[in-house]
């Protein structure tokens, strides 16, 4: 039975999902955080659609009992610090969701506090959008996790499936998990960095040939890589995208475009990043990837005066 639930990172996914739980009977929510952020939290706290979000503030020294499920949220150059953060509140029975992008985060936690704790996820069918403290959002988006094989749930899995069903976020276990986890990885690696590059929303991958078809040049490279890497990923895999993109709000952005506008660090280095330097391990070409990367390092540069 899932009753302490604590989540590590209020931004636009952490914020919202943390809303949806709160609602749910007996659970004891928390917000993991530490220094300014936590005294923020306590002051000033975050608001979703308009509601403030009624959250108590854990700081990383302060004494509770261990989470049963423990939510990530942060951005990936965050996690060193997240799992700083939640390792005093990981115990035996402790379940770990990321839901940070890319396919790398649930490696680095479990060599940090031990694989038996985390389980695979992503989020997808969100357009979420954070400004400052303020979170909204159209579309509570999907919960994707599972372990890496699901024929039949795991006894964590199902808690964690009993859990977000009373709290009504969407979920769903597919019976490979590995495959949806580079599935997510491919359509971030082309519609985010598209999107950061072109500074566009949703709208453009709705209606333009143009916008879609640098998609698909991107993640191609990401089916090739798969191929190399025992993944099955196939040309009809890419355009399962672009449906799943035709019912977010045209006018949303990405995550890449938002931190972009917002002169935060983004997150291209475990996008065209990991792409191009797993091509170059594998003997798989990479331009596309490779002009993405370098443009979107050199968008983050110029914006910066000390650069």
């Amino acid at each position: 039975m899932i009753e302490r639930v604590y989540v590590c990172g209020l931004g636009a996914l952490g914020g919202m999902f943390a809303q949806s739980l709160g609602r749910v009977p007996q659970i004891d929510l928390r917000v993991v955080a530490a220094g300014e952020r936590a005294e923020r939290y306590r002051r000033q706290g975050v608001t979703v659609n308009g509601s403030p979000l009624a959250v108590s503030v854990l700081s990383p020294d302060q004494p509770a009992a261990p989470a049963d499920l423990l939510l990530i949220g942060v951005k990936w150059h965050q996690l060193p610090e997240a799992i700083g953060a939640v390792r005093p509140f990981v115990g035996p029975e402790t379940v770990i969701l990321s839901l940070l992008n890319g396919i790398a985060s649930e490696g680095v936690i479990a060599q940090a506090v031990g694989a038996d704790k985390v389980l695979y996820s992503f989020v997808v069918e969100t357009d979420a959008v954070r400004q400052g403290d303020d979170i909204r959002y159209g579309r509570l988006g999907t919960i994707v996790f599972g372990e890496a094989q699901n024929p039949v749930p795991s006894a964590r899995v199902a808690a964690v499936a009993g859990l977000l069903g009373r709290a009504g976020i969407p979920h769903r276990v597919p019976a490979d998990m590995l495959r949806e986890l580079w599935w997510k990885f491919m359509l971030n690696v082309g519609v985010n960095q598209v999107s950061a590059v072109l500074r566009v929303g949703y709208g453009a991958f709705q209606t333009l040939p143009e916008a879609r078809e640098l998609v698909r040049m991107a993640c191609r490279e990401v089916v090739a890589i798969a191929d190399r890497s025992g993944i099955a990923l196939a040309e009809d895999d890419i355009d399962s995208i672009f449906p799943i993109l035709g019912r977010l709000s045209p006018e949303r952005k990405t995550s890449m475009l938002q931190d972009m506008e917002a002169g935060r660090k983004t997150e291209v280095e475990i996008f065209g990043g990991t792409v191009v330097a797993e091509g170059r391990r594998l003997g798989v070409a990479t331009p596309v990837n490779a002009v993405l990367l370098n443009m979107i390092r050199t968008l983050e540069c110029c914006r910066d005066p000390a650069a």
